[in-house]
């Protein structure tokens, strides 16, 4: 269930996933990358507008790798859930729940603990708050952004059952 059809392949542990979304940038994120890019034009142009042209070629490959290199995965398997680089384990996953709008505002916002894990892109509004169930770790929830927070959670409930 891949959230793109051009997402980048998953590590090997993803091959039985239940679940798995790249967080990839929105389409206004490129925007702005192109007014970046086309600002060095503008920059370099009085030297040269070859430079220019280079320059801004250079910027806007350099914006892309950053982009598409910290893209975080979000994947369910039943053995872990990973949101980004970290990796949780299944049994330690209690419940999960879905929140959008207003609500999901409030959880990145106001009922935010300062303890739990985030795996948060601004561009995506919708967030899950993974319920953690680990005497041994002080992180008490992990808030993941999706943009399909209802097959998320529902994941995560199918896979513990």
């Amino acid at each position: 269930m891949s959230d793109s059809p051009s997402a980048a392949p998953l590590p090997r542990e993803s091959a039985g996933a239940v679940f798995t979304e790249k967080l990839w940038p929105a389409w206004w994120v490129w925007v702005v990358v192109l007014g970046i890019a086309g600002a060095c034009v503008l920059v370099l142009a009085p030297i040269s507008v070859s430079a220019g042209f280079t320059g801004a070629a250079i910027v806007f490959l350099v914006l892309c790798g950053i982009l598409v290199a910290t893209t975080p995965a979000v994947v369910v398997t039943p053995r872990e859930f990973r949101a980004g680089r970290a990796v949780l384990p299944r049994e330690f996953v209690a419940s999960a729940e879905g929140f959008t709008g207003d609500e999901a505002t409030a959880e990145r916002g106001t009922r935010l603990d300062g303890r739990a894990y985030l795996c948060l892109r601004g561009w995506i509004s919708p967030v899950v708050r993974v319920e953690l169930d680990d005497p041994d770790d002080p992180t008490p929830y992990w808030l993941i952004s999706t943009r399909r927070p209802a097959q998320l959670v529902a994941a995560l409930a199918a896979s513990r059952a």
